[in-house]
């Protein structure tokens, strides 16, 4: 009998506030501890710093951690995959109630230890650890981390290989299977494949996109969908804005570059954008053009944004906020007629991003998108592509790691359920070998 217990604390119901506990004996390690964005008005402009665990946990914001108390072990590391909000963004609110380490990649490390320093509610005095992709990290003499490269809409995105006693127990949230990334590497394939011949007890892997058929398209394809729309027209007088998320590094470069192919120049808007991209740059994942511009505080963007209208909207991409709609973000400020960038008509809006699938996004996106036609802008939607692994790439990960037992996460109960029926395809047999838990929930292998 293995005496290792699978801990469904959140993201097990929804998209969000990922957090999973793995038990080895009496040594338990938790992987992620993230916030629901849509529970509440929190977006990447949103501050949370002043709130404290126990409202966010009763609005279902951030996960409930009471059940650890039933855990009979202690917490002796706390593994983040990569650095969204969903994956890290309750780090400053629960991981102070552990003494225990923290690890990420180096991008993820420098994202929560920013996150901690911004924190106004509660003293976080875990130290965090950046641990490279390829590298191990000790957390017991039974239990080490090894991060593992893969892709996904953020930088330095890694599973964490758990090796214990019984085996290997592998964290894949989140992942795409991207061999043409525009920064960075292919996921490590070499590796995978090694581990599972090693021998991989179970996994714990994301279901987001599990439901939709093939496999989702590379970074490449979105970097050419977005060239093909900001310089495939002729109407090179009108102004344009391009939003995206925030985070999405990649995704960034691929539109400041596109700028200098239209000789104009990036202008980078927001909060999150000057965050993000600033510790990109810092820290050597992208280089800044000379003419990139990056504005985060409101003062300065409507400084900015005066600028831009004097010298003339023709010679600026500016790449903003908002584009799931949230009022308060830059876009939809624009949207409103509360900054000097007045849209007229054939203005272009660039929406690089997907709308995230809840009736708040929703309802603000219709309104922001009212608001824009209402303007005379010409809107272009879903130029993008996902950075969430689709049904046959969840396919091709389960063939190379083979894990023995498989656990869907990070998904509403509908997409664990296709998660299973397409693990059933490869051989898997639910309840004995591919398993749904719900928050809350213990397995035992």
């Amino acid at each position: 009998m293995k005496d290792v217990g699978i801990i469904a604390v959140g993201g097990y119901e929804e998209v969000g506030r990922n957090m999973t506990a793995i038990r080895v004996g009496k040594e338990i390690v938790i992987m992620d501890m993230g916030i629901r964005l849509d529970r509440i008005q929190i977006h990447e402009e949103t501050e949370i710093e002043k709130m404290h665990s126990l409202d966010l946990i009763q609005m279902g914001a951030i996960p409930d951690d009471k059940i650890m108390n039933n855990v009979d072990g202690n917490v002796v590391g706390i593994v983040c995959s990569h650095g969204h909000l969903d994956h890290i963004g309750a780090v400053p609110k629960l991981a102070h109630r552990y003494n225990a380490p923290i690890i990420g990649t180096p991008f993820t490390a420098e994202l929560i230890k920013q996150e901690i320093e911004s924190e106004r509610k509660f003293e976080v005095a875990n130290k965090v650890h950046p641990v490279q992709c390829g590298e191990f990290f000790e957390l017991s003499r039974n239990i080490s981390v090894e991060l593992i490269r893969v892709q996904h809409s953020i930088i330095d995105c890694a599973f964490a290989a758990l090796h214990t006693p019984y085996g290997i127990i592998l964290y894949a949230c989140d992942f795409k299977i991207d061999r043409t990334p525009i920064i960075g590497e292919m996921p490590d394939f070499k590796r995978l494949k090694q581990i599972g011949k090693e021998g991989v007890l179970a996994m714990i892997t994301e279901s987001t996109n599990v439901d939709k058929s093939g496999k989702t398209p590379s970074e490449k394809i979105a970097r050419d969908l977005v060239w093909d729309t900001l310089l495939g027209t002729e109407e090179t007088e009108n102004g344009v804005l391009v939003t995206t998320f925030s985070s999405h590094i990649a995704r960034l470069k691929s539109i400041i570059d596109a700028a200098e192919k239209m000789d104009r120049i990036p202008v980078l808007l927001g909060n999150s954008m000057e965050r993000y991209f600033g510790t990109a740059l810092k820290m050597g994942y992208v280089k800044k053009p000379d003419n990139l511009r990056i504005f985060g505080y409101r003062k300065s963007i409507n400084k900015e944004f005066k600028r831009i209208i004097d010298d003339g909207k023709e010679k600026y991409l500016p790449i903003v906020t908002g584009h799931q709609g949230e009022p308060d973000a830059i876009l939809g400020r624009v949207a409103s007629g509360e900054t000097d960038y007045k849209l007229e008509c054939g203005d272009k809006i660039i929406f690089s991003a997907n709308v995230i699938p809840n009736r708040l996004n929703e309802a603000n996106r219709y309104s922001l998108e009212t608001k824009l036609k209402m303007r005379g802008a010409r809107i272009y939607d879903n130029v993008h592509v996902s950075g969430h692994a689709f049904r046959e790439d969840h396919w091709e990960l389960l063939r190379m790691v083979k894990p023995e037992h498989v656990i869907p996460a990070h998904g509403s109960l509908d997409m664990h359920a296709a998660y299973t029926q397409m693990a059933e395809d490869t051989g898997y047999e639910f309840g004995e070998t591919v398993h749904i838990l719900r928050n809350g929930q213990e397995l035992s292998l």
